[in-house]
């Protein structure tokens, strides 16, 4: 049977045990005081990251834990995994719920609890596939961006002692509007910091996450259909009890304003190509490799379920957005390495104040409001709030490829 977890630690991040296991075990009495009989609240909780965040909580027993997520099924496969799992603590007060961060039920749920000591938001746009046209776009920063603004105006009713907000890499010099959002977000976050402590992370692809590419590969073979990766992208990876663990560590040992991303170095980086060819080999095949997805398709059609090869397709990155390398940090950011033994920290960076920020959002809503606006009036009005915002448009995106 294929152990995913041992697939992860043997063949992606190489790691046997986390990297994060030194600085949890050196910072757990104030991780024990800060989370034990506290109530958290965590938004976009069904998801990969938001579920390794709330079972790395749970170590430290919290008194109350309410989580929101528009996935039913994936509500539903949480609590059934955080209440099959073996010394893992569930507070007697759990209680999730299938809704919209931004619905109305929400805002009643905040304020009747009178909020939460810990709220850590998950629920975003993660995919640069996210940006094929001016439809998902919007989307993309209503949920990334507009939504999380008007959460921050809540959680003023009644500040949080911990507020963290996920992030990532691409938010660093972004090259999409996914990751421009991102770094929208970041400087909309912090803005609130003069109100309760906030803090963020940039972090490399989470192995095997709810969606992501090698993620897709298992669906494939369990309907016997080829494997498709760029060989020419390469990505840092983390496991997915890692992203809980550092979002984790940023919410509750992190000063406000701060940035939290892994210490990884570039000989740690993959293709995910590469990774396929270890996936291949671990589930007993050999691989065919094909010229195109055609080709692929009907190899895969062909083949018989006693077969020892498996067709997959590599193909050069030809689509919108895509960054062919990462980076956790950008120069003029003031970065400790010191604090802690796996994490980096950007403590500080240049950000947009308050009255900026509500400037853009306002500019942003007035082109949402035009019948005939354009992706690329959106991408002109990115480019005044984030100077180095870098799109390349290809005229080509994700959803087009296997």
């Amino acid at each position: 049977m294929f152990n995913l977890y041992k697939f992860i630690a043997d063949s992606v991040t190489f790691r046997p045990s986390s990297m994060f296991e030194a600085d949890i075990k050196a910072n757990a009495d104030k991780l024990t005081r800060e989370i034990e009989g506290k109530s958290v609240c965590v938004i976009g909780g069904a998801g990969s990251i938001g579920s390794s965040f709330i079972k790395a909580v749970l170590r430290f027993k919290p008194g109350k834990l309410v989580v929101v997520d528009l996935n039913e099924n994936g509500l539903a496969e949480l609590t059934r995994d955080i209440r099959s799992t073996e010394g893992l603590f569930v507070p007697e007060e759990y209680r999730a719920y299938t809704l919209n961060f931004a619905d109305p039920i929400f805002t009643r749920i905040f304020r009747e609890e009178k909020g939460f000591d810990i709220v850590a938001n998950f629920s975003a746009h993660k995919h640069v596939r996210s940006e094929k046209d001016r439809y998902s776009v919007q989307a993309l920063i209503e949920n990334n961006d507009i939504k999380a603004k008007k959460l921050m105006d809540l959680l003023c009713e009644f500040p949080p002692k911990h507020f963290f907000c996920v992030s990532t890499d691409k938010a660093a010099n972004p090259v999409n509007i996914m990751g421009a959002s991102k770094r929208i977000m970041e400087d909309l976050v912090m803005a609130y910091n003069k109100y309760f402590k906030v803090t963020t992370a940039r972090f490399a692809n989470v192995a095997f996450s709810n969606g992501s590419l090698p993620d897709g590969w298992i669906h494939r073979l369990q309907k016997k259909q080829p494997l498709a990766a760029p060989s020419d992208v390469k990505r840092y990876f983390v496991s997915p009890e890692e992203s809980g663990q550092i979002c984790m560590l940023a919410c509750i040992l992190g000063r406000g304003g701060e940035v939290f991303f892994p210490k990884l170095g570039e000989d740690q980086m993959l293709t995910f190509s590469s990774i396929c060819d270890d996936f291949v080999k671990s589930e007993g095949f050999t691989k065919k490799e094909c010229a195109s997805d055609e080709e692929a398709k009907q190899y895969a059609a062909k083949m018989g379920y006693d077969s020892d090869t498996y067709p997959v397709v590599y193909f050069k990155s030809d689509t919108t957005g895509e960054k062919a390398y990462e980076e956790f940090y950008v120069p003029g950011e003031k970065i400790d390495m010191q604090r802690f033994q796996a994490l980096g920290v950007v403590e500080q960076t240049t950000r947009h104040d308050m009255m900026e920020v509500d400037a853009f959002f306002s500019k942003l809503e007035g082109i949402f409001q035009k019948d005939d606006f354009t992706k690329a009036q959106v991408v002109d009005a990115i480019r005044e709030f984030i100077p180095n915002f870098e799109h390349d448009e290809k005229g080509k995106n994700l959803d087009q490829k296997m």
